[in-house]
C-alpha cells in the first residue's frame, strides 16, 4: 500500500463533482483530471468552467493539476477517483452504464498497489458487486491482493458557494482496514470540515442514499399537505409559517423535486430493497407524490386560465426557469420539464426562459429551446418555476410585464407575495 505522500491522483469525470475535487487535490498532489468530453477539456485548459462550480482563479491555484482526454495520461497515477454520473433509465431503474464504462477504462490502467476510489452514488453493495468484478476481469488482478478499493460518496451541492467540497464533512471507507486508513487520510488532507470513517463500503454507500431519501420523503409530505390545503382553499405558506412557530417543526417547503441526487437516489435504494424481496412503501409513495408535482402545477395553471375566461387552445405560456434549482446552470433531472410537457399536452404554446441554464444542454437533454429574453405583453400565463436571483429582482410587477392584461401568474417557488399571484403551491 502506498502512503498518502506518494499519491498521484487521476480523477475520472470532471463534472460538478469531479472538477472541484480535482482542483483541491491539484493544489497538493500531482493530479490528472480526465474526461471523455474534448470540449470540456479544452474549456478547462482555457480556464473556463461552464458549471460555474470553480472560478478561473481557483483553476489557476491548482498548480499540480493537468487536464486530459487521453487514457494514457492516467498511467502515471496510482490512485484513481471515479466521479461519473449514475442516473436513472426511462423506467426509473439505476443506470450504471457510465460507471461500468469507467471501471473498464480503469481496469486497463491498474497496477499492483493502486487504489481505486468511487464517489458515484450507488445502492449498497454496488461497488463490491458491480465495480470490483469488472476491475478484476479487465485487469487480470485480484482485489485486496493486487489493488484496493475505497468509497467516499460525493456530497456536493451545485450552486452553493458556502458549502463547497472542503466545507462538507467527507464519509470514507475502504475494502481493507489499511485501505480505509489510506482513503480517510487522503481526503483529510484537503477536507477542512474533517472526515467520518465508515466501518465498510456498504455502510458508506447506504449513508449517501439515505441522506437524500430522507429529504425526499419530507418534501413529499409537504407536497401532499399542499395538495390538501389547496383543495381546502388554505394558503400552504401561511400554514407552514404558523406551524414553524414551534421550535421543533422541520422547515421543508413544497416544490418540484429534481436534480442529480434527491430525485434519483431514493430509486437506487428502492431498487436494491426490491431485489432482496422487500417492497418499500413510504419511500416509493414519496417518490410518486414528488414525481407528480409537475403535472399538478400545469393542471392548476390550466384551470386558472379557464376560470379567467382565457382562450386556452393556442395560448402562450412563459415558464421562468429550467434548472433544477436556483442560481445554478444544472438542468440534470429537472422536473420543470414535467410542467412544460404537461402544458404542451393542453395545446399551449410554451416558451422557456432561464438566464442560468446552458441552451445547448437544454436542447440536448430535453429537446427544448430556451428564449434569450421574453417579450413584454405577450403571454396569457406565466409560471415562476425556479427562484433565480434575476426573477426575484424583477418582482411581481416586472414579471407581469411579460404578460397580457389578464395574464395568469403562478408561483411555484413562493418568491412573490400571495396577493400578487393567481396561484401557488
Amino acid at each position: 500500500m502506498i502512503s498518502v505522500e506518494q499519491a498521484k491522483l487521476g480523477i475520472i469525470g470532471l463534472g460538478y463533482v469531479g472538477l472541484p475535487l480535482a482542483v483541491e487535490f491539484g493544489k497538493r498532489f500531482p493530479t490528472c483530471g480526465f474526461d471523455v468530453d474534448a470540449g470540456r477539456i479544452a474549456d478547462l485548459r482555457a480556464g473556463h468552467d461552464d458549471t460555474l462550480e470553480v472560478t478561473r482563479e481557483e483553476l489557476t491555484q491548482a498548480t499540480r493539476l493537468v487536464f486530459s482526454g487521453r487514457i494514457d495520461d492516467l498511467r502515471r497515477c496510482n490512485v484513481y477517483i471515479v466521479t461519473v454520473p449514475t442516473p436513472l433509465d426511462r423506467s426509473k431503474r439505476p443506470d450504471l452504464s457510465l460507471l461500468e464504462a469507467a471501471c473498464r477504462t480503469l481496469g486497463v490502467l491498474l497496477e499492483p498497489g493502486n487504489v481505486a476510489i468511487f464517489e458515484s452514488t450507488v445502492y449498497p453493495g454496488a461497488t463490491e458487486e458491480v465495480c470490483v468484478p469488472i476491475l478484476e476481469s479487465v485487469s487480470g488482478r485480484v482485489c485486496n491482493r493486487d489493488f484496493f478499493v475505497g468509497y467516499s460518496p460525493e456530497r456536493i451541492n451545485p450552486g452553493d458557494r458556502e458549502h463547497r467540497v472542503t466545507a462538507i464533512r467527507k464519509v470514507t471507507a475502504g475494502s481493507t482496514p489499511e485501505t480505509a486508513d489510506f482513503v480517510d487520510a487522503l481526503y483529510a488532507s484537503i477536507i477542512a470540515a474533517g472526515t467520518h470513517r465508515a466501518s465498510s463500503i456498504r455502510v458508506a454507500e447506504a449513508a449517501k442514499v439515505i441522506e437524500n431519501t430522507q429529504r425526499d420523503v419530507n418534501i413529499a409530505l409537504v407536497n401532499e399537505l399542499a395538495l390538501i390545503f389547496n383543495r381546502l382553499g388554505i394558503d400552504t405558506q401561511e400554514v407552514l409559517q404558523a406551524a414553524a412557530s414551534k421550535w421543533n417543526f422541520l422547515p421543508f417547503q413544497p416544490g418540484l423535486v429534481g436534480g442529480h441526487c434527491i430525485g434519483v437516489d431514493p430509486y437506487y435504494l428502492t431498487h436494491k430493497a426490491q431485489e432482496i424481496g422487500y417492497h418499500p412503501e413510504v419511500i416509493l409513495a414519496g417518490r410518486r407524490i414528488n414525481d407528480s408535482m409537475g403535472a399538478y402545477v400545469a393542471d392548476q395553471v390550466f384551470k386558472l386560465m379557464h376560470r379567467a375566461g382565457l382562450q386556452v387552445r393556442g395560448a402562450r405560456v412563459l415558464v421562468l426557469g429550467l434548472a433544477f434549482k436556483e442560481n445554478c446552470p444544472d438542468v440534470r433531472n429537472t422536473r420543470v420539464i414535467d410542467v412544460v410537457r404537461e402544458l404542451q399536452s393542453y395545446n399551449l404554446d410554451v416558451d422557456i426562459h432561464d438566464p442560468w441554464a446552458n441552451p445547448a444542454a437544454a436542447e440536448r437533454e430535453y429537446g427544448v429551446q430556451l428564449i434569450d429574453q421574453p417579450q413584454a405583453g405577450c403571454y396569457d400565463a406565466i409560471v415562476v418555476a425556479v427562484a433565480h436571483r434575476q426573477f426575484r429582482e424583477l418582482g411581481s410587477k416586472g414579471i407581469r410585464a411579460f404578460g397580457k392584461p389578464h395574464c395568469v401568474l403562478y408561483d411555484v417557488k413562493h418568491i412573490l407575495p400571495a396577493r400578487d399571484v393567481d396561484g401557488r403551491l
